[in-house]
């Protein structure tokens, strides 16, 4: 995956809403064929960056480059878009709306690739229905459709896993860990830290405006060191109620998590844990995602 090679480009990108600044100055580089997570906290600038990306919102200061192209008044079939609002019309059938979205994106025959989805989705059966007859989760997922239906080279999600059950969750992955192995690029916005860890290349957060993370899980993982340890004692009342070092306990079922003050304390937990019992389990567990989003979210 090389950077030099970029579907999306971001300088200096500030965007205002009267005197307030949405996105403050923000750098990106998403790279072709690659699942860039964005994610922060509720009015973070989120999805106001997404909007610049598909020419919704110009910015009022930097630039803004799309698959090698600086024109901020079109976004064109080589781009798809899954907005957190969900747009469908609800008095159409399925497929009625998947070949007008199709047609729209100049897919010229688009029933034969609507069946393939259909299939792909379980949704074959729901083909003649309206779409105020569908779930939840199956109007999601023939709205995904609706993103993807010409192929594009650069798909945008804005929170699409929200509201699904694990089921249509884990289907919804594997559609978009296929676009990126079929060449594609996906970023897609979400508070499901677990889904960003798993799924995405990189990750980039956003917080009161201001890129405040932006890297591999791995280099984001190393700037915040050891978080905590995973431990189990042969006999769980073996542990001590107060450990020199550890600022939290947690008890997880069979394990035990203990969140250090520092990561030098670790050879010193270990110590007294032996000096307690028997242990069986003593594990390093690097800061999850999760644990680093409620980090910088909470500092002021």
């Amino acid at each position: 995956m090389s950077v030099t090679d970029p579907a999306v480009e971001l300088h200096s990108v500030t965007k205002l809403f009267g005197h307030q600044k949405a996105v403050d100055s923000v750098d990106l580089v998403v790279p072709k064929g690659s699942i860039y997570g964005f994610i922060g906290p509720n009015g973070s600038g989120k999805t106001t960056t997404m909007r610049m990306i598909l020419r919704i919102y110009k910015p009022d200061a930097g630039t803004v480059e799309v698959l090698g192209s600086h024109n901020h008044d079109l976004v064109d079939s080589r781009v798809g878009y899954l907005p957190e609002e969900r747009g469908l019309y609800r008095r159409m059938t399925v497929r009625r709306i998947l070949r007008f979205f199709g047609r729209l994106k100049g897919v010229r025959h688009p029933d034969a690739i609507i069946d393939q989805f259909l299939e792909k989705f379980g949704a074959k059966d729901w083909a003649n229905k309206r779409i105020d007859q569908l779930s939840k989760g199956m109007a999601q997922k023939i709205q995904f459709i609706v993103a993807v239906i010409a192929s594009p080279e650069l798909v945008i999600l804005d929170e699409p896993f929200s509201g699904l059950d694990p089921v249509n969750m884990e289907m919804l992955r594997d559609a978009v860990l296929e676009i990126r192995a079929n060449g594609g690029t996906v970023i897609f916005s979400t508070h499901d830290m677990d889904m960003a860890e798993r799924m995405c290349d990189r990750v980039f957060m956003i917080y009161q405006g201001r890129k405040v993370l932006d890297g591999t899980m791995d280099s984001i993982q190393n700037g915040y060191g050891v978080n905590s340890l995973r431990v189990r004692m042969s006999d769980p009342s073996q542990l001590p109620d107060r450990i020199p070092g550890v600022s939290e306990i947690r008890h997880r079922g069979r394990f035990t998590e203990l969140f250090l003050e520092a990561e030098e304390a670790r050879p010193g937990v270990l110590r007294t844990l032996s000096e307690a019992g028997d242990v069986e389990h003593f594990e390093t567990v690097r800061p999850s995602l999760h644990d680093i989003f409620i980090r910088i979210a909470k500092v002021d």
